[in-house]
Parts: C-alpha cells; sequence; structure tokens
C-alpha cells in the first residue's frame, strides 16, 4: 500500500513538471516564437517568461532578430567580353517580420543565396572585365536595391552587399600583370626621362652662368691688363723723356768739343764694321782731317757752339725726394764749386795751348773755344759766344 501511494506521487510529480515545461516558454533577447495551435499560427512570442496552453499551443520556430552576415561560395560569372571571373558575395540582412520569414518562405538563405547569384550574373553580364574590377560599389549599390525589393514580402530587409573578390582567370591575371608591368615601365622611362630633361636644363644653365662669369672675368681681366699696359707705357714714356732730359742738360753742362767728337767718332767705328754685308774695311789716310771736319760738322749740326754755354738750363726737378739737410752734411755750394774747378781743369787739359784766365777775386773764368780752321764761321752767332 505505501509503495502504491510512493508511486503515485511519483507519477504527479512528472506530471505537474511535464506540465509546467509545457507551459512555461522562456524565449531569450532579440529572439521571437512562433507559436501554432493545432497546426495554426497563434501568435508570436517576445523575448522574456511567456505562458502557454500545454498540449494545445507549440512553439514552431525560434527567428533571430538581429542582423546577419552569410558569405556565399564564389560563383563563376560572364561578362561582357566572355570573360568567366568568379565572385565572391557577403550579404548583410535582418528579419523584420518573423511571420513573413516563416510562412513566406522555405529557407530564406537560400532564397537570397540564388537570387544574389542570379542578380549579380545580370548585373555583371553588362560589363566588360576592366569594368567590372573598377566598379565595385556601383554593382554593390544595384545589387542590395535588387534584393531589397524582391525580399520585402519575405519580411528581410538587406542591409549590405559586398563583393569579397573577384577573380578572373589565370591567362588574364597573368596579361594584368604584363600589362600593370609595362604601363609601370612606362611610367619609371618617362620619369627618368624627365629627370634627365631636368638635368640638361639645369646643367645647361649653369654652364650658361658659368660662361657669363667667365666672360664677365676675362672682360675685366683685359680691361685691368690695358690699364696696366697704358701706364707702364706712361710711365715708360716719362722714364725715356726725362732720360733724354737729363742726358741734354749733361751735354749741355759738360760743353763738349772737337776732340771728344772725334773719341766718340773713333768708338763708333768699330760698331760700324760689325755688319754682316762688311766684307773689307778701308781706314782712310786721312783720316786726322775728316775727323777734324766731321766734328767741326756735327757742332754746327748739333746746334752746340765751340765755345759757349747753354743759354737756358732745363730744370728737372727733384729726381729723388728732398731730404732734410742735416747739419752733418757739407755744404752743396762749397761742393759745387769743386766740381766747376774740376770741370775747368779738365777742359784746361784737353786745350793746354790755350790756359785759362784768372778773374778778380781769384776765381777762374771760362776757358777760351779753340780755333778750328775748318770749322765755318757763323754770322748768326751771338757775340757772347
Amino acid at each position: 500500500m505505501g509503495t502504491a501511494l510512493l508511486v503515485l506521487f511519483a507519477l504527479i510529480v512528472l506530471f505537474v513538471v511535464v506540465m509546467l515545461a509545457k507551459t512555461v516558454r522562456i524565449v531569450p533577447q532579440a529572439r521571437a516564437a512562433i507559436v501554432e495551435r493545432f497546426g495554426k499560427y497563434k501568435g508570436t512570442l517576445p523575448a522574456g517568461l511567456n505562458i502557454v496552453v500545454p498540449f494545445v499551443d507549440r512553439v514552431r520556430y525560434l527567428i533571430d532578430l538581429r542582423e546577419q552576415v552569410v558569405s556565399f561560395p564564389p560563383q563563376p560569372v560572364i561578362t561582357e567580353d566572355n570573360l568567366v571571373v568568379s565572385i565572391d558575395t557577403v550579404i548583410y540582412f535582418q528579419v523584420t517580420d518573423p511571420v513573413a520569414a516563416t510562412y513566406e518562405i522555405a529557407n530564406y538563405i537560400q532564397a537570397v543565396e540564388q537570387l544574389t547569384m542570379t542578380t549579380l550574373r545580370n548585373i555583371v553580364g553588362g560589363m566588360d572585365l576592366e569594368e567590372t574590377l573598377t566598379s565595385r560599389d556601383e554593382i554593390n549599390t544595384r545589387l542590395r536595391g535588387v534584393l531589397d525589393e524582391a525580399t520585402g514580402k519575405w519580411g528581410i530587409r538587406v542591409n549590405r552587399v559586398e563583393l569579397k573578390g573577384i577573380d578572373p582567370p589565370p591567362s588574364i591575371k597573368d596579361s594584368m600583370e604584363k600589362q600593370m608591368r609595362a604601363d609601370r615601365d612606362k611610367r619609371a622611362q618617362i620619369l627618368t626621362a624627365e629627370g634627365g630633361r631636368q638635368a640638361a636644363i639645369l646643367t645647361a644653365e649653369g654652364e650658361k652662368q658659368s660662361s657669363i662669369l667667365s666672360a664677365e672675368g676675362d672682360r675685366e681681366s683685359q680691361i685691368l691688363r690695358a690699364q696696366a699696359d697704358r701706364e707702364a707705357q706712361i710711365l715708360r714714356a716719362q722714364g725715356e723723356g726725362q732720360a733724354i732730359q737729363t742726358v741734354f742738360q749733361a751735354i749741355h753742362d759738360g760743353r763738349p768739343d772737337q776732340s771728344l767728337l772725334a773719341y766718340q767718332y773713333l768708338q763708333m767705328m768699330p760698331k760700324i764694321a760689325e755688319g754682316s754685308a762688311n766684307k773689307v774695311w778701308v781706314i782712310p789716310s786721312e783720316i786726322t782731317k775728316a775727323m777734324e771736319g766731321l766734328g767741326s760738322s756735327i757742332h754746327e749740326i748739333a746746334g752746340i757752339p765751340k765755345d759757349a754755354t747753354p743759354s737756358k738750363r732745363v730744370d728737372m726737378g727733384p729726381t729723388e725726394p728732398q731730404l732734410p739737410r742735416s747739419s752733418a752734411e757739407p755744404d752743396t755750394q762749397a761742393t759745387s764749386e769743386a766740381v766747376q774747378q774740376a770741370i775747368a781743369e779738365a777742359e784746361n787739359a784737353a786745350n793746354p795751348g790755350k790756359g785759362a784766365r784768372k778773374l778778380e777775386g781769384g776765381s777762374s773764368a771760362e776757358p777760351a773755344a779753340p780755333t778750328d780752321p775748318a770749322a765755318p764761321t757763323d754770322p748768326e752767332a751771338p757775340a757772347g759766344q
């Protein structure tokens, strides 16, 4: 009896547990449960704790209301230029109506996949390969519009469509790589040519500037050289002029006579015989008379009187800087008188037959001019000469 009661109590507890399990339904967040009563749609259970009639109501489907991501395997698609490419697609969609998604379509994921493939073939079939590879945004937009319109009655909203990959055939890939390589080589050659052109332009400009600077330097150097030559010629001419004036003054101061001219004539005779065309040189027997006549002629031609002093002395000015004379230096006047006396003695030695006249006060006068019978008499000479 006790055992029977225990078994009955266990059965009652089991029945209560089953009834509670059939009555209480807990729906997770972002889910929706479709309830059917005797195989007919009864209602949709929201998230949380829900009570249903046991053995009468049954939860048919549990729909996920979150946004879902479905990646479809690569599908072959033929482009407008008859090239087969493999395209991977990714669909982002969300169930907005659980009842429509349950009863309007048997498998909405498979339906979205097939609709995506057919729409993609239709879109890509109107494009060539180059346009397909560069028009992903356009393909995504058109594909999303078609899918959103077709899946609206299924209670599904397509949020985004992405082309994960577009793979052309291997031969096309090789051709594309060659084309890309050729294009890059062309751009590299263009850049190299532009660099060479810029380098040539810069080099030419540098050479131009260098030539201009060199020409300016040559011009300035030639100008400076010409100025230096001019100044050198001026200084040389001035020096020659001063030398000529000095010689001329020395000749006037020395009062040369016929003996000196004859001596100079004798010194010049060897130089006259030095010419290469002079094979034979004859010394005339009357050289003494010729020397006397030549001396007198040279005297007259040169305008130097036989016994005269220069009528006008050329003042050459100081040839060297005049330094202040110290008290220890000798008197210049005394030195000049000594020089004049030495010159007078030399003239007396050159003309021993004439002698010198003594003036009053003990100073010597100028020697008398030698008489040259061969020299012509100049009627126009001054009386003092």
